[in-house]
């Protein structure tokens, strides 16, 4: 059976423009319309990859009125549709701001067949891969790793999802070391669910949130009439994950009088409740988290060294959100998709100046932080794209002290500029060598040189 032609959806109300472009298209199956509510029809019926739409359609072919709500519906009917508008002299303005609410290009009126058959075809080409890449991604991520909402191509954080997977299974105690924001949580619930006790609770606690008087009864429980308050028996945390895993976030927080209690736990897998005089026995596995240097904390005595090495058995590293290349700006699709849906459906994506501001801003509030910024800008947002000045992110600051060592220097930037063009364009080696201003015969000599992969 022969393939199907890709569907291409011309608007365009000049009745000799319109044969002029079918007869330039005979590769494609051609719909042509003239005006908006049979070119929205034609979105709903045919699905077009692609769409050529002139602006100046009927009832108001000398404005772009109509052209603008035939973009406006057809983005928010089908995202992913290439659309192309067309631009008369001095319109110009006009293409721009389509591309702002969602256009893929624009062309300048009158047609040129030629250049505009070059732009059709790219906008093909590209929906295909974007269409393609979808398809794998959907298909790949499960496989990439076991760490349900864990979201990375970046190879330092995928180190993390390994090592977690590794030592999902076995007994040992792990430590979870990383900045406040970066996912500490997420991957210990992933250990939990990747490990034999994922039947179990996963139970956390933010220790830095209780206050001391309180925390001893939260992890232990007590019995009734303990204390002025103690009107019936409490489990504390540790006997709720008995058979899971409990998380002790900002485990520095604990104070040492308490520390002594937990170390006693770790030793002998008892626990006696407070006002308790019956030790039981617990099947509770320790995960915790911190963000404070506990080695420097224990050298001024702020933490006891035998604990540190009971719940430190596997310490694991995690990358800040700017140690991670090209994540910001996957984390940043991901967070609009599922905010847009929830909050402001016109939302439907980033403008290439938000984009560059997010691949260029530090984030040292990490992975919450760019969740924030994303939500408030989907709320706020009163176009289809969010700009960099929904985001409100000051990109006038400078980046600090360059390395001293030139070479080195240059590797670095060479790999992050590539793992930022990569993550822009979702791994469409063409487009990522068009931004980068490269041929792709280069981009890949560079991928090969840095051992990097689309």
């Amino acid at each position: 059976m022969a393939e199907s032609k890709p569907k291409l959806l011309i608007v365009e109300d000049d009745e000799g423009l319109q044969a002029q472009l079918k007869w330039a298209y005979e590769d494609f199956d051609v719909t042509i319309v003239g005006d908006r509510a049979s070119a929205i029809a034609a979105v709903r019926s045919e699905e077009p990859a692609v769409v050529t739409l002139d602006l100046g359609l009927p009832p108001d072919p000398d404005g772009t009125t109509e052209g603008f709500a035939v973009l406006g519906e057809i983005m928010s009917l089908k995202p992913d549709t290439k659309v192309i508008v067309a631009s008369g002299h001095g319109a110009r303005d006009s293409a721009l701001r389509a591309i702002q609410h969602g256009a893929y290009d624009f062309y300048q009126k009158p047609v040129d067949i030629d250049t505009l058959g070059l732009i059709v075809r790219r906008a093909f080409n590209l929906h295909q891969i974007e269409a393609e890449n979808r398809r794998l991604a959907n298909r790949v991520a499960a496989d990439q790793t076991a760490i349900r909402g864990l979201i990375t191509t970046a190879p330092e954080m995928l180190k993390v999802a390994r090592t977690i997977e590794r030592v999902a299974n076995t007994k040992v105690s792990v430590m979870l070391l990383g900045a406040s924001g970066t996912g500490k949580e997420l991957l210990a619930r992933g250990l939990h669910d990747a490990s034999d006790r994922r039947d179990g609770a996963f139970v956390a606690i933010n220790c830095a949130a209780i206050p001391e008087n309180l925390l001893e009864s939260e992890l232990f429980g007590h019995e009734k009439g303990a204390f002025t308050g103690a009107v019936r028996t409490s489990e504390g945390k540790i006997e709720l994950a008995h058979g899971g895993t409990l998380f002790l976030d900002e485990v520095g927080d604990i104070p040492l009088s308490l520390q002594v209690k937990l170390l006693r736990f770790l030793q002998e897998r008892t626990i006696e409740r407070i006002g308790g005089r019956k030790a039981i026995a617990v099947d509770t596995r320790i995960v915790c988290a911190t963000h404070q240097d506990l080695e420097a904390m224990i050298a001024d005595h702020r933490f006891r060294e035998d604990l540190f090495y009971r719940l430190a058995e596997i310490v694991v590293k995690i990358p800040s959100l700017a140690e991670r290349p090209g994540d910001a700006t996957l984390l940043a699709k991901h967070f609009l998709n599922r905010f847009s849906a929830e909050m402001n459906p016109q939302v439907k994506g980033l403008a290439p100046d938000a984009l560059a501001a997010i691949d260029s801003w530090p984030w040292h509030g990490n992975v919450r932080e760019l969740e924030n910024r994303i939500k408030r800008a989907v709320i706020m947002a009163e176009g289809k794209m969010i700009g960099v000045v929904d985001l409100d992110l000051d990109t006038g600051k400078g980046e600090g002290d360059a390395a001293l060592n030139l070479k080195s220097a240059r590797e670095q930037v060479d790999r992050k500029v590539i793992r930022h063009a990569l993550a822009r364009s979702d791994g469409n080696i063409s487009q990522s060598a068009k931004l980068l201003g490269i041929s792709r015969p280069t981009l890949y000599d560079l991928l090969k040189q840095y051992d990097l992969q689309a």
